[in-house]
C-alpha cells in the first residue's frame, strides 16, 4: 500500500508465472543478436521482438511492485484534464531521468545490454527509464506516439521490457489502418525503432478478460518522452 496524491492506493500482487519461466533461477537476461526478430512496418518504421528475453522475471516484477522494500519504486497516480473534467490516469507511473539510479540492478543491466546491442544502429545509448503499472485489465494507455522532444522530428528507439501478466500492445499507422497486436509479458522485449513514434501509434487497450498485473519498463534515449 502506498500514498499517491494524498490517499492510499492498494495493489494486490497475484501473477501467474509463464510456463517457460524459471522462477527458481532468479532474473537473467538472454542473448540478443540472432534471437531478435524484426518486422518492417513501412515508412521507415520497424519493430523488434524477443519473447522471454528476461527469464526469472516474476521475481523482478515482485520486487518492483513491492512498495515496502528499501529503494522501492516511487509509484504515483496522475490526473489529467479530459474535456471539462479532471480524471485519473488509468495506471501508475514512475520515471527515472538521465543519471538517476534505477530501482533494481537488473534494469540497469537490461538498459546497458540494449545500449550495447543497438548502438551501431541507434548511435547513442538508452539513458532514461519509464515504468507503468497496469494493475488490472481496466488500466490502459490510449493511442499515442512518444513524440515529446527529439522524437517529434528524429528517428529514435523505445525499448519495452514487459513483466508480469501478458497484455496486448497494439500498433497502427498514424491516421488509421490495420492494427497489429503483440501479447507481451513475462520478460518479453519489444523495441519500436526508426520513424515508429512519428508514423505509427501504440496503445495498451483495456480488457474484460481475467488478467493479472503487468509492469512495463520503457527505455528511451536522451530528450525523448
Amino acid at each position: 500500500m502506498f500514498d499517491c496524491r494524498g490517499y492510499d492506493v492498494r495493489v494486490d500482487i497475484a501473477v501467474q508465472a509463464s510456463l517457460f519461466d524459471d522462477p527458481t533461477g532468479g532474473p537473467r537476461l538472454g542473448p540478443l543478436g540472432a534471437n531478435v526478430r524484426r518486422r518492417v512496418l513501412g515508412d521507415g518504421a520497424w519493430v523488434d521482438v524477443l519473447p522471454g528475453w528476461l527469464t526469472g522475471s516474476e521475481q523482478l516484477f515482485a520486487d518492483l511492485a513491492d512498495t515496502e522494500r528499501p529503494g522501492a519504486v516511487p509509484w504515483r497516480a496522475e490526473r489529467r484534464q479530459m474535456y471539462d473534467r479532471v480524471v485519473d490516469v488509468p495506471r501508475l507511473v514512475s520515471f527515472f531521468d538521465e543519471d538517476a539510479p534505477l530501482p533494481d540492478p537488473m534494469l540497469t543491466a537490461a538498459r546497458d545490454a540494449l545500449s550495447a546491442y543497438y548502438l551501431p544502429e541507434l548511435g547513442e545509448p538508452f539513458t532514461t527509464a519509464g515504468l507503468c503499472f497496469y494493475r488490472t485489465g481496466s488500466d490502459s494507455v490510449a493511442w499515442h506516439g512518444d513524440t515529446i522532444g527529439r522524437s517529434r522530428t528524429e528517428d529514435t528507439m523505445v525499448a519495452i521490457v514487459s513483466l508480469g501478466a501478458a497484455r496486448a500492445l497494439a500498433l497502427r499507422p498514424r491516421g488509421g489502418g490495420p492494427t497489429i497486436r503483440y501479447s507481451l509479458g513475462h520478460g518479453d522485449l519489444l523495441v519500436m525503432g526508426g520513424s515508429c513514434q512519428r508514423t505509427w501509434e501504440h496503445a495498451v487497450p483495456k480488457t474484460t478478460r481475467p488478467t493479472g498485473p503487468r509492469i512495463s519498463v520503457q527505455f528511451r534515449t536522451r530528450g525523448v518522452r
